[in-house]
């Protein structure tokens, strides 16, 4: 089995801040707010969460195989 990475680092396309955080295991994130320039971020057409648009990896649901909750 697959360890599945619970960490990533979300950039924004609008300022390229990018922070490390925590995934949810347990719902999609749908929309993230930037600390930087408050631009809220929505997933791209096709994927299911912030996480698998503007993320180093993939949300936990993805990476298992599952699909996402969308």
């Amino acid at each position: 089995m697959k360890k599945v990475i619970l960490h990533c680092s979300i950039t924004c396309p609008e300022c390229g801040h990018s922070k490390k955080e925590e995934m949810p295991t347990n719902f999609c994130q749908f929309f993230y707010e930037c600390e930087q320039c408050h631009k809220l971020l929505e997933p791209k057409p096709g994927d299911c969460c912030v996480y698998c648009s503007y993320g180093t990896v993939k949300c936990p649901p993805i990476q298992e195989g599952q699909g996402c909750c969308r």
